[in-house]
This record gives structure tokens, C-alpha cells and sequence, in this order.
């Protein structure tokens, strides 16, 4: 952590604002100085964003934040956030893995925490009026300390474009990392890079391939496929190619190998919060493979009711998620519910990975539900007695017997 320092003596008033060095938080940082005449405090969460934090910080402290802190996050947000995820199967409308989602709460909770120990009396975001994020963000905020004061300043300033935004940058000499030519805008964590903007709004343009940062295209994935051996416990991947590694290790490692063999594109027309749909390009390799492989040792570990229950929550899981409800309660219990049935989500599975595409060479566990003893066409030794399900037929078909006797 850096840049933290006492609250003693500073003035009331003061503004956190969650900084990331980009367009429009360097716009908004300048913009909150010159409107509200008080010292804002730029936070900038690292979340993985592979970014350079220090100019980031060197930077703030340029445009006139009166602190700039740049906090390593990334354990914490791979262990209690991106994990506790994955072990639902979270995937928003069938296609998307929640990337930019899942790191707001933990930006949003250190913003609250920060305001508290420096004295400020608001926070403030970056998000539009007509995006998600702001809703990510000020849902968590009220979970935190309703109490707070939350700027938001696209909703409030007389800024309405990129264009103006860019302008009101070159005025006020600050150095952008966009230009009017290029303006789609990016965001990066350890999760996922999103994409969105510029002309990617137009549903009718592919994305270019030079735009993608951390995936291959299947055109330029090697030519032999690469084998991935994962060891699960308690439902969180612990081990990789008989390595035991940290949860950001963890995923840090699996974006390498999995992007340079093409697995973790999307290119997703979304439903926002707000009601319209959006277009998002997505780069998720780890969470594609994890995700993938966590479902194959459920398979064995779990049993058909309990796939089948959850499964059933997570649209709803998601959904939670992707709306910003992190600290709901009803997300509380839908993740003690999951988590729940993942004691014995324990074992391990062999993955190769080939031009995007991820096949199952072996799956194992000490709690295998898979008998086959049971399951074979062979002889089964009396294991299994087929006369059996004569009687199951029957009670189970009872109901369209009595339906056809009524006409129905």
C-alpha cells in the first residue's frame, strides 16, 4: 500500500475518487478540484490491471490530487471475489463472465474505507449515466456506509461526449491515453479486458485483431495442443501442472496459457441495468477455462439433484452480480448455498487446449460419484439389477396414465 496518511488535521470535506489514470477520470479529478474548491484524494485499486500504477500515481498527484494511493489488491480480489464466483457458475445472459462486475465492490468497499480513514466526506466514480458501472458503484457504497456523500459526475456536469471530454483534457493539460480517432475506451483487471465504444457501437463492425491484449486469434494459436492439469479443492482451483499456486497466481498464470491458445474471446450484445442493450468485446481467458473446469469436476463430485439446484440460481446469481448487489443479503445466501456444495468438489481434471477450443482428457476425484461398475454394458456382477426400474417406470409414468384416462 502507498500513500496512506493520518486524517489528523485534514479539512473537512475532502472527495475520494476511484482513479485509473485514464480519460475520464483524469478529466473528473481536475473537473471535482476546480468545481468543488476542495482536496480530492485519487484511489487507484490494483485489480490486476497490468497497468503502469506508479505513473498512474505520478500522474494524479500532476493533474492535483492532494494524495494519490495505489493499493495491490490483487490477492484479495482473486481469493474473495473472483473465486467465490467461480464456484457458481456465474455467467450474466449465457455469455458473459462478469469481468468488469466483480471488481467494482472490492474498488467501491477500499473507497468507502479510505474516505473513513482520511476524513473525507464524499466519494466519487467515474461511471456514466448511462453505463452499469454506476450502479455497481453506489449500490456498494450504501452497503458500506449509507451514510456517504457520492459525487457522480456525468450525471451532473455539462460534459456530454468524448469529444468534449478530450477537449476539456487538452485545456486543462492533461495527456490522455485516447485520441478523437480512436476513441473506443478499455478497462483491464485481472478477470478480463472489456471493449466497448467507438466503433465497436455499430453492430455491423468485427473487432479488429490488433485491439485484443491478452488472446491469440485461432489463426495464430500454436500449432499442437497444450495439456492443463488443474487440482480442485473445495470447489477452488489450488494447483496447476502439479503447482500449487495463490489465487492471483492462479489466474495470472491461466490468461498466459490459455490466451495464447485463443480460448476467452466474446463479443456479447448485453441487457445494462439501465434498460438498453449494449455491445461488449470481451477477453476472459482464465475465467473461460476455470469455469469449464469447475463444471467437469462437479460432474463427478455432485450429484444430478444438486447440479440441477444450482444451475437453477445461476441466472439469478448472476444477475445479482451483474446489478451490482455484491453485499445484498440475497447474494449472501445464495453463496452460503453454493459454497455449501462444494466440500466435496474436490479432485482433478486434465484439459487440452487447441486453436479456442478446451477438451476434457480426464477428470478425477476422491469423492467420485461415477461408478463404473455401476454405469457399464458389461456385466456388472450384480451391482446393478435392471428389473429394478421396471417399477420406477411405472410410478413415474403413472401421471400421463391418469391424465389420458381424463382426455387431458
Amino acid at each position: 500500500m502507498q500513500g496512506h496518511i493520518s486524517k489528523t488535521g485534514r479539512k473537512k470535506g475532502g472527495i475520494v475518487l476511484a482513479y485509473s489514470g485514464g480519460l475520464d477520470t483524469s478529466v473528473i479529478l481536475k473537473w471535482l478540484i476546480n468545481t468543488y474548491k476542495t482536496e480530492v484524494i485519487a484511489y487507484c485499486c490494483d485489480v490486476g490491471q497490468k497497468e503502469d500504477l506508479k505513473a498512474v500515481k505520478e500522474k494524479a498527484l500532476k493533474t492535483g490530487a492532494s494524495v494519490a494511493i495505489v493499493e495491490d489488491m490483487k490477492e484479495e480480489f482473486a481469493k474473495n471475489y473472483i473465486f467465490p464466483m467461480l464456484r457458481g457458475n456465474a455467467v450474466y445472459e449465457s455469455q458473459y463472465l462478469l469481468g468488469t462486475s466483480i471488481a467494482r465492490p472490492l474498488i467501491a468497499k477500499r473507497q468507502i474505507e479510505i474516505a473513513s480513514e482520511m476524513g473525507a466526506e464524499y466519494v466519487a466514480h467515474g461511471s456514466t449515466g448511462k453505463g452499469n458501472d454506476q450502479v455497481r458503484f453506489e449500490l456498494a457504497y450504501a452497503a458500506v456506509n449509507p451514510s456517504i456523500k457520492v459525487i457522480a459526475p456525468w450525471r451532473t456536469w455539462d460534459i456530454s461526449s468524448r469529444k468534449e471530454l478530450i477537449a476539456y483534457a487538452r485545456k486543462n493539460s492533461i495527456t490522455v491515453p485516447v485520441t478523437k480517432e480512436k476513441p473506443y475506451s478499455s478497462d483491464r483487471n485481472l478477470f478480463h479486458i472489456s471493449y466497448e465504444g467507438g466503433i465497436l457501437e455499430s453492430l455491423e463492425n468485427a473487432p479488429a485483431e490488433s485491439m485484443f491484449e491478452i488472446t491469440v486469434s485461432p489463426e495464430k494459436a500454436p500449432g499442437m495442443p497444450e495439456k492443463v492439469e488443474l487440482v480442485y479443492e473445495n470447489g477452488n482451483p489450488v494447483s496447476l501442472n502439479g503447482k500449487r499456486l495463490s489465487p492471483f497466481k492462479m489466474v495470472d498464470e491461466l490468461n498466459k496459457i490459455a490466451g495464447r491458445n485463443a480460448v476467452g474471446r466474446a463479443d456479447i450484445v448485453e441487457s445494462r441495468i439501465t434498460g438498453m442493450k449494449s455491445r461488449g468485446v470481451y477477453e476472459t481467458p482464465a475465467g473461460t477455462l476455470l469455469q469449464f473446469a469447475h463444471r467437469m469436476v462437479e460432474s463427478i463430485t455432485l450429484t444430478g439433484e444438486e447440479i440441477g439446484l444450482k444451475d437453477g440460481i445461476v441466472p439469478e446469481y448472476s444477475r445479482l452480480i451483474y446489478e451490482g448487489n455484491w453485499f445484498s443479503p440475497e447474494r449472501l445466501h445464495l453463496q452460503s448455498l453454493i459454497d455449501s456444495s462444494q466440500k466435496s468438489v474436490n479432485g482433478s481434471v486434465s484439459l487440452e487446449l487447441f486453436k479456442g477450443n478446451i477438451r476434457v482428457l480426464s477428470r478425477k476425484s476422491p469423492s467420485s460419484l461415477y461408478s463404473k461398475e455401476i454405469v457399464t454394458f458389461e456385466d456388472d456382477k450384480g451391482a446393478y439389477f435392471q428389473a429394478d426400474a421396471t417399477g420406477f417406470i411405472n410410478l413415474k409414468s403413472l401421471r400421463f396414465k391418469l391424465m389420458r384416462k381424463n382426455k387431458r
